[in-house]
């Protein structure tokens, strides 16, 4: 299409995205036309004189619009666009009546003298040489951030990334690009391979130049870690390598010997492969083992009051508890670390209650955690004390020098406990409980409860399984289905399918029901009939308590087109509903959201006012309560917590009537519908049907397709994950 180009002065800043720097003015253009112009335009501010080049566009509800495609900026030269830059607070400190005096004394040579003459600045009654400098500097950093950012955007690299550039090398953060781009692939910058090696290849950098070697080689690490794997074998990560590079894999190799050197690669056996480890990842390795394998070596500890006391539990509890219930229980007082396991209906949140009661007898400090807000939660619920997740246990915060987490509790500063019950430890990876294992006291207790068929961590290792399958751990594995439990068709359903077996699908009169479909539209209407009409009349049971599954985020039946359709008739547009568009989505007042990273600078306040603090976390669920266009942001309801979320921010959210199963994994819901259709061989697996059984208290809805849940329970289908934890606790290394 043809280009334009369209010089101007920006008039107003409609809408601005801080994070991607996609913005929305309003321009007066040379012939004193008011032009509306979208695009990557970051931290435009009124004032600034543009020259764009774009194309002209049809908007369908906001009619011509002119796109910005390229962006040169050209600083405001005369005193009423001066002004107008000045007072928008472009530079720190400086508002519509400094500005004013700033332009009265110099004119158009107002930025010149901000930029290079302090001094002269200083000579304006109200401003002190402290304070000039002040805005000097504030003016020097806003100008080479625009520049950097200009330079990002055009070369079609993240905006956001002039952050961390412009701190790390200020003024020469172009220059130390240039010199060597893929230095933005290290962790403290983040971006993206594929954006990073298009950029570098074309400013000339060879294809074999030994820094996009060893670039690609730390990617496919990385990228890994999120596959579940600690570590890659030295012939899969050179071959994995030189395709992602389009290379021979002698160069990769040579590349692999020169991070080895560089440590920052680390090669050892490991099964009989040559494993290649990030350093961090191999540490947190054998942190756990180190931990482990003391701690499972301690001594048993003696305590004569602990059959008595047990005796009284069950008699203030009311409670007998079975043989292994029993012994996990007694175990837990005289083991230092102990894992118990169990599938659904085997008593683990009864046997967790006993062990807490039983420490509490022993007036031992236990806390509570688990991997997500919402397992937290449900740990509160089910034993009546306090839990936590482990990330808020541990006292998370923002690193801005790493650009990651750090942790308040580590060796230095240990948990006050002495014992720590951690809750769903299937879902925990090997980085998290390092971080937890070097938090705790010498003599800390550690109990760690899970099922081990659940899907395992979505980050690197295989922890809990691991732990289990080396034998090394004391583990006591709850076998009996207690008699409620065998009356739920749930929980037994639940154990076929772990076994392999199909589900007993035409049961009317339990707590488990199929509804078969004929086609994804069929499905995505009988879901909404069931949330709507069905379930709330019929059974009693209102939206709120009812979460919607899936195996897959795309697709007919997938999150993204479920969450649309569920939105329209759970929360329909109406006059006295605020929205906000985001990302392709809607947003509106009464949508139920989740967070979907980890974010420890979210301020959120206690909804009865009694105390605030900051951190919401990947997975956790809340309510929108308002939306407030004025002040661009979004009030969001997390429980007994409040947050708001800027407008640059909404892509930390995204609808929750649906969510994946593994998104569900950790949470317990009072009914459960699971969309059964085609989805990835990937998906569609016996660990995924089973961790979405097992997600509901009291009713579980299949909708869906026979065949999909015979190829379900057949798909024994487990990604293997590359992990050294068993073999490191097994050889004592």
């Amino acid at each position: 299409m043809e280009q334009d180009i369209l010089y101007g002065t920006v008039s107003a800043i409609v809408f601005q995205n801080t994070e991607n720097g996609y913005t929305v003015l309003r321009l007066r253009s040379q012939d004193g036309e008011l032009v509306t112009v979208v695009g990557s335009m970051p931290m435009t501010v009124v004032g600034e004189r543009l020259s764009i080049t774009g194309r002209w566009i049809s908007h369908a509800t906001y009619g011509r619009q002119f796109e910005a495609e390229v962006l040169e900026r050209l600083m405001p030269e005369t005193s009423d666009e001066i002004l107008a830059y000045l007072s928008s607070g472009a530079v720190k400190g400086i508002g519509p009546k400094t500005a004013q005096r700033i332009v009265t004394a110099f004119a158009e040579r107002s930025l010149d003298v901000l930029e290079n003459d302090p001094k002269a600045l200083a000579q304006i009654e109200g401003i002190s040489l402290s304070k000039a400098r002040s805005f000097s500097e504030s003016f020097k950093q806003q100008v080479g951030m625009r520049r950097l950012i200009e330079f990002l955007s055009a070369h079609r690299l993240p905006a956001e990334l002039a952050i961390r550039l412009y701190r790390a090398y200020g003024e020469f953060a172009v220059d130390a690009l240039c010199d060597d781009p893929y230095m933005l692939t290290m962790p403290y910058f983040g971006a993206e391979l594929a954006a990073v090696d298009a950029f570098a290849l074309a400013q000339g950098v060879e294809a074999d130049d030994e820094r996009r070697v060893e670039a690609g080689i730390i990617y496919e690490l990385t990228f890994n870690q999120n596959n579940g794997h600690t570590f890659i074998p030295k012939e899969k990560l050179a071959a994995a390598t030189a395709a992602l590079l389009h290379l021979e894999e002698r160069i990769v190799f040579d590349g692999i010997e020169r991070l080895m050197q560089e440590e920052q690669l680390i090669i050892e056996p490991i099964a009989s492969v040559e494993a290649c480890y990030l350093p961090q990842i191999r540490e947190a390795e054998q942190d756990i083992a180190a931990c482990v394998l003391r701690m499972s070596a301690a001594a048993p500890i003696k305590n004569s009051k602990i059959d008595r006391y047990v005796e009284q539990i069950q008699q203030e509890t009311a409670i007998s508890y079975a043989d292994k219930q029993l012994e996990a229980i007694r175990t837990a007082a005289q083991r230092q670390i102990l894992i118990v396991t169990g599938g659904p209906g085997t008593g683990k949140t009864t046997t967790m209650a006993g062990i807490l009661r039983l420490f509490e007898k022993l007036e031992l400090k236990t806390l509570l955690a688990a991997p997500t807000g919402r397992a937290a939660k449900r740990l509160s619920e089910c034993t009546g004390c306090e839990a936590s997740t482990i990330h808020r246990l541990l006292g998370a915060q923002y690193d801005s020098e790493t650009g990651s987490a750090c942790f308040y509790h580590d060796e230095d500063m240990p948990l006050d406990a002495d014992a720590v019950v951690v809750d769903e430890t299937s879902m925990v990876d090997v980085l998290l409980m390092q971080s937890l294992i070097r938090a705790l006291p010498s003599k800390c207790r550690l109990i760690l409860v899970g099922d081990p068929d659940q899907l395992p961590s979505v980050g690197p290792g295989n922890l809990f399984s691991d732990l289990i399958r080396s034998q090394i751990v004391p583990t006591v594995r709850l076998t009996e289905i207690f008699r409620q439990a065998q009356e739920s068709l749930i929980v037994m359903n639940a154990h076929a399918v772990d076994r392999g077996e199909m589900p007993v699908l035409n049961a009317r009169d339990k707590d488990f029901f199929f509804l078969k479909s004929r086609s994804s539209e069929d499905v995505i209407q009988t879901i909404q009939d069931l949330c709507v009409r069905r379930l709330p009349r019929n059974m009693g049971i209102e939206p709120g308590d009812i979460q919607v599954l899936t195996p897959t985020r795309k697709g007919d039946t997938g999150t993204a087109e479920l969450n649309r359709c569920l939105q329209q008739v759970l929360d329909p547009p109406s006059p006295a509903k605020k929205e906000r568009a985001y990302g392709g989505v809607t947003f509106r007042e009464g949508d139920r959201v989740m967070q979907i990273r980890n974010n420890y600078d979210i301020v959120w306040k206690k909804t009865d006012g009694s105390s605030a603090g900051t951190g919401i976390f990947n997975g956790d669920i809340g309510k929108i309560v308002s939306i407030d266009h004025q002040q661009e942001t979004v009030t969001v309801e997390f429980d007994d917590r409040v947050a708001d979320y800027d407008f640059a921010m909404l892509n930390e959210l995204e609808l929750a009537y649906a969510m994946t199963v593994h998104k569900s994994q950790g949470s317990e819901y009072r009914a459960v519908i699971l969309a059964a259709w085609q989805g990835s061989k990937y998906l569609l697996t016996r660990s995924v049907l089973y961790t979405a059984l097992t997600r509901a208290r009291e009713l579980l809805i299949i909708v869906g397709n026979e065949e999909v849940i015979a190829y379900m329970v057949a798909n024994d289908r487990q990604a293997r994950r590359y992990s050294g934890l068993k073999l490191r606790l097994q050889e004592k290394l």
